[in-house]
């Protein structure tokens, strides 16, 4: 039990990492990024590119695919999610709907459907004995990075001005832009941070799952799920939810199996149904 609900932590870790995306570009923009698994899917395939066409290790992958896709996103929020911040949100659904469809498409005509392989870093092989189990040494680093990437964003949006600012007009940007403070100047960033994020988390999870073209599709649902239950737009929500669905997760797996694929969505359904804004939501946002 104790193994299984280690692996639901760390299937949580990358679940935590694309909420916390999402909940930050949702609240500032309004806007549901449904390309947000679209851009795991590019990280993943990022390292893979490096280490297969330049030869570059996935300690560098590491750095460079997020800040390449945080500056790929920076252009798109520029050039088309901006151009139709005035118009229905449904454009904009659309656009993000596309836009995925658009970025899977052109990966699977350039690498096909097949999975493609990543090594772990040969530093990382192994085990790491926790005491009453072994585990795999790369697992328990991918939990402890993304904890600590979590936890130092919080401080980050908590401890500094700029973090304040970015958490105020996440949460509540109307009463911010009330307070004098220009919330269209952190858009742009806020938006590339996002997709940074989503970026990250693909480079993580190359070595341990398989790449290929419908990595970002078959996640991004369970995922939205995830930021529905810890309240849209509630970063620290966003973070915790989805630590606690995968541990949901991992747990329905080993006792109930056959609820394995709907356990989410059941536990989304009764959170709505108690509290609609989601457990770390705005209420008065429903009312």
């Amino acid at each position: 039990m104790l193994q299984q609900a280690f692996n639901g932590l760390v299937g949580g870790a990358f679940f935590a990492l694309l909420a916390l995306g999402l909940a930050v570009i949702f609240g500032m923009l309004g806007v549901v990024n449904f390309a947000h698994g679209a851009f795991y899917m590019l990280g993943a395939f990022g390292a893979f590119v490096l280490l297969d066409s330049f030869g570059l290790n996935f300690w560098l992958a590491l750095l460079v695919v997020p800040l390449g896709l945080g500056l790929i996103g920076t252009v798109v929020e520029r050039l088309f999610i901006r151009r139709l911040a005035q118009l229905d949100p449904l454009y904009n659904f659309l656009f993000t709907f596309g836009l995925a469809l658009i970025l899977q498409d052109l990966v699977k005509s350039r690498y096909g459907v097949q999975s493609q392989p990543y090594p772990r870093p040969s530093i990382l092989s192994g085990s790491v004995d926790l005491g009453l189990f072994t585990y795999p040494t790369y697992q328990v680093f991918v939990l402890a990075v993304s904890a600590a990437l979590c936890v130092g964003v919080w401080a980050i949006l908590t401890r500094t001005r700029t973090g304040m600012i970015v958490r105020a007009a996440t949460e509540r940007p109307e009463l911010t832009r009330a307070l004098g403070i220009d919330v269209g100047r952190w858009v742009t960033p806020v938006f590339g941070f996002g997709i940074a994020l989503a970026g990250f988390a693909g480079v993580l999870a190359a070595p341990m799952r398989a790449v290929n073209p419908l990595m970002g599709a078959d996640l991004i649902i369970t995922v939205f799920a995830v930021v529905v239950i810890g309240g849209l737009g509630s970063v620290f929500g966003s973070v915790a939810a989805g630590f606690a669905v995968g541990l949901v997760s991992a747990l329905g797996n080993l006792y109930v199996p056959a609820l394995s694929q709907t356990l989410v969505f059941i536990l989304m359904a009764a959170v709505l149904l108690w509290r609609p804004a989601g457990l770390f939501g705005r209420e008065e946002a429903f009312t």
